[in-house]
């Protein structure tokens, strides 16, 4: 067996069943598919049954732990060469197995993963937020675009890694968020190697709305300032910009409404200035993405809507990354994370 695929799941029976659709469609067929049921309320037993005479999958449903400790459960009962780490809420193209194999004989990995991008089946909030996150004007490519401000870690939306490797390091830790720029961070610093694959992609569904998108990009960056606190040497400029944006932008909004009170209160004029000039670094940018995503998704909605997910990406994440840094490096509290019980919600 060369390849095990490992999906921790957490109530979405709906989304696993269009995963494993999209497996039986695989070029290639020396696979085999384990689903570990992270203690669901709603779990998806009856759905992979359906898949029994079409994949070699195997179903296991343990108490909930999080998606990392549920990985190496499913790890610990893999027979493949390679462990292909993917979330519930993918969908493969049919040359995605493929992809990954040809880059393997081309050039042996001890660690790899792949880009993502949005179906043209998901809603138009969904491909906008996927704009947010892979665009180089909002996170600077770091997650699998050719545009890189940062070297490639693999996430675990699409992430691969010789077993043995994954043995030698203990699989994945205890961390809730975070756990898989961890788990990278630990493969460099071993000694191993990780490539990005730019061919073995996947479409990536990640949250529904924009609520969801906000508890998801705030508990990232409190993550980033948990990993910073394990490896001081992994913070990057790249991972302080959402902060620096968030604070500009915050800064810029109001000295731009004091000038507009100030203008209105005393009718000088003089005001005028310090009511608009702060505005055109932000409308600036609006333009920017609204020009760049309609061109991209071929939709002027889409193109509004990623403004929106824009701000909430890097606002979310500036603001999840100020506050851990405030409790974890100015009070010295310990890890921890927000939105943990109601994250799916």
């Amino acid at each position: 067996m060369k390849y095990s695929i490992i999906v921790p799941v957490f109530n979405r029976p709906n989304e696993v069943e269009e995963l494993l659709e999209s497996l039986t469609h695989q070029t290639i067929q020396n696979f085999e598919v384990i689903i570990v049921e992270d203690g669901s309320q709603i779990p998806c037993h009856d759905i992979c049954n359906q898949y029994k005479t079409q994949l070699d999958i195997h179903y296991f449903m343990k108490e909930n732990s999080g998606p990392g400790q549920s990985r190496n459960f499913g790890a610990a009962r893999a027979q493949g060469e390679y462990l292909l780490i993917l979330d519930s809420d993918v969908v493969l193209p049919d040359n995605y197995l493929k992809s990954v194999d040809n880059e393997l004989q081309r050039e042996p990995a001890d660690g790899f993963g792949g880009p993502d991008c949005a179906h043209p089946s998901f809603t138009d909030t969904q491909k906008a937020i996927s704009y947010s996150m892979t665009s180089f004007f909002t996170t600077g490519g770091i997650r699998g675009g050719k545009k890189k401000l940062d070297k490639f870690y693999p996430r675990s939306f699409n992430m691969g890694i010789r077993k043995e490797v994954y043995q030698a390091l203990g699989g994945f830790s205890k961390m809730r968020f975070g756990e898989d720029i961890d788990f990278s961070i630990r493969i460099y610093k071993a000694g191993y190697q990780c490539r990005l694959f730019p061919e073995a992609w996947v479409w990536h569904k990640r949250r529904t709305d924009f609520k969801k998108f906000w508890r998801q990009v705030f508990n990232s960056g409190i993550a980033r300032i948990n990993l910073y606190k394990k490896y001081p040497e992994s913070l990057k400029l790249v991972h302080l910009l959402p902060a620096v944006f968030t604070t500009g932008m915050i800064t810029l909004s109001l000295i731009a409404i004091i000038g507009l009170i100030l203008l209105i209160t005393t009718g000088n004029h003089n005001f005028l200035w310090v009511s608009t000039i702060p505005l055109i670094p932000i409308i600036l940018y609006i333009l920017l993405l609204f020009i760049d995503s309609t061109l991209q998704n071929k939709s002027i909605k889409i193109g509004m809507l990623s403004i929106i997910s824009a701000y909430i990406q890097l606002g979310g994440y500036g603001c999840g990354f100020i506050q851990a840094w405030w409790q974890r490096c100015i009070k010295n509290k310990g890890e921890f994370s927000a939105y943990q019980k109601n994250f799916y919600k």
